[in-house]
């Protein structure tokens, strides 16, 4: 059998734009190929690098003639994933497409269409193996044998599309197939508390993944839903393994809360320094983690972290409460300054809300100004469909296809104000906030090449959510339900 994986081209400007700054290995793909028996040739296709993706499919399946496809996809992709399927179905009527990723977990109907065959929830190793060895040797449906595949059509399982997919022992986890792209196509603009001279600012970036799960209950995320609110690491002798044998010098960790199991932080740590990785890091954590955890953090500072995404969410508790962050204003400002201390740079996460009015975005901006530097980055806050807040808020939704602007970028609810000035708002708080990041602020010395390239990622993102309205209807252009 010849498998062909495909990671889609985005279609929406706010997510090009944001892929200005980062574009990150297809490492879901990694996964999935690890597991293909060897008889299999397997292939991965980054349509993310294409200008034209049509095209490039096109001549991938005439050259390659896999006799199986595989997607993954947000939902923001997933109507760009059916059409590309249909295409391939057109060419390749006897091809089978399965389809996986996070849209496929949290809204398998959506799936279940003719030119898809196959959808997989959840973590997709076990499944897609079972895929690959059950295909043409059962009449019976596979979701009666295992509930985390679905097949489409009369056989569609409703009763396992209704149940959440169980996550496997994280030791069970293969190491990716970093072989099968290149790369020198993938990269994250990197940030320091404390810049060198010339030092690099959009470097060639690896993503590890070192656990999976939240012990958290943020109400607007669906994280807690899909591990049953557990943190499960990775056996911290293979995340060590797996970076040794990485080329990159900068690793980009994938995981939801990177820290939130101290016990298992210092023994990665550990493992790390024998192993005698010596590597630079970003990672993903809260505010109350730090706060809690200081040596940990710092710890790992020894060993190459130099920054860390916080979810800062909102500049009032009262927001915070809502959402069931779990801290406060004052665990945020605390957490940055701790952050400061250790020389580890701050990636603050904001959220506006789409019932923002003018004095709403002027209150963050005062509080942005406010604060110490940091790398800032502002978002719409958008529950993901399976999550509470989603089903509260479906009756609300003003488009047809919520799923098509569901990048986190799209207000999906009425704004209070007009979707042109929405969107201007947001991107004179990218612009004004662009001015405090520590690399800015420190003002070392940059490659001029480097530096023209921020300068022109950033004003292509702010367009981006400048001309945001233009992906509604054009009736909600100017329209305000407020």
């Amino acid at each position: 059998m010849r498998i062909l994986l495909i990671k889609p081209k985005a279609r929406l400007d706010t997510v090009l734009g944001l892929e200005r700054f980062e574009r990150l290995e297809p490492l879901e793909l990694g996964y999935l190929a690890a597991v293909v028996p060897e008889n299999n040739p397997v292939c991965v296709l980054d349509l993310r690098l294409y200008r034209w993706p049509d095209a490039v499919l096109r001549r991938t399946l005439r050259r390659f003639k896999p006799n199986l496809l595989g997607f993954t996809a947000y939902s923001h992709e997933a109507s760009e994933v059916k059409r590309l399927a249909s295409l391939a179905k057109q060419l390749m009527p006897r091809i089978r497409v399965v389809i996986g990723g996070h849209h496929a977990t949290v809204a398998p109907h959506d799936c279940n269409i003719p030119c898809i065959d196959y959808i997989i929830r959840g973590e997709g190793c076990h499944p897609f193996k079972v895929l690959i060895t059950s295909i043409g040797h059962s009449d019976k449906p596979l979701s009666d044998r295992f509930p985390n595949i679905l097949r489409t059509g009369e056989h569609f399982n409703e009763d396992a599309a209704a149940s959440w997919p169980q996550y496997p022992e994280p030791a069970t986890l293969p190491t990716p197939r970093r072989d099968l792209w290149n790369l020198n196509h993938y990269y994250c603009v990197w940030v320091n508390e404390n810049p060198s001279h010339l030092q690099p600012l959009f470097p060639r970036v690896a993503m590890v993944r070192t656990s999976y799960g939240c012990k958290m209950n943020c109400s607007f995320c669906i994280v807690p839903k899909l591990s049953g609110g557990v943190h499960q690491p990775r056996p911290a002798n293979a995340v060590a393994e797996e970076l040794a044998r990485i080329v990159p010098k900068y690793v980009y960790f994938s995981d939801d809360e990177n820290f939130i199991d101290e016990a298992y932080g210092y023994e990665l740590a550990e493992a790390i320094e024998q192993r005698g990785v010596t590597k630079r890091y970003f990672a993903w954590t809260r505010a109350t983690t730090i706060l809690r955890s200081p040596d940990l953090l710092k710890r790992w500072k020894e060993i190459g972290l130099d920054g860390v995404f916080v979810g800062f969410e909102f500049a009032s508790n009262e927001e915070l409460s809502a959402t069931h962050k779990g801290g406060t204003i004052s665990h945020n400002e605390r957490a940055h300054e701790k952050l400061r201390d250790l020389g580890i740079a701050c990636h603050a996460a904001f959220m506006v809300r789409p019932e923002y009015g003018r004095e709403d975005f002027a209150r963050l901006r005062e509080y942005v100004r406010e604060m110490p530097p940091a790398q800032f980055s502002f978002t719409v806050c958008t529950p993901s469909p399976g999550t509470e807040d989603y089903e509260r808020i479906q009756s609300s939704i003003w488009v047809n296809n919520a799923y098509d602007l569901h990048d986190c970028m799209h207000p999906l609810m009425p704004t209070k104000l007009p979707l042109r000035e929405f969107g201007e708002l947001i991107a004179q708080q990218l612009e004004e906030a662009g001015r405090k990041n520590p690399i800015r602020v420190a003002k070392p010395l940059m490659r001029p090449w480097e530096l023209i390239r921020v300068i022109r990622t950033e004003k292509k993102y702010a367009r981006a959510f400048r001309e945001l309205y233009r992906d509604y209807p054009r009736e909600l252009w100017d329209w305000s339900g407020w």
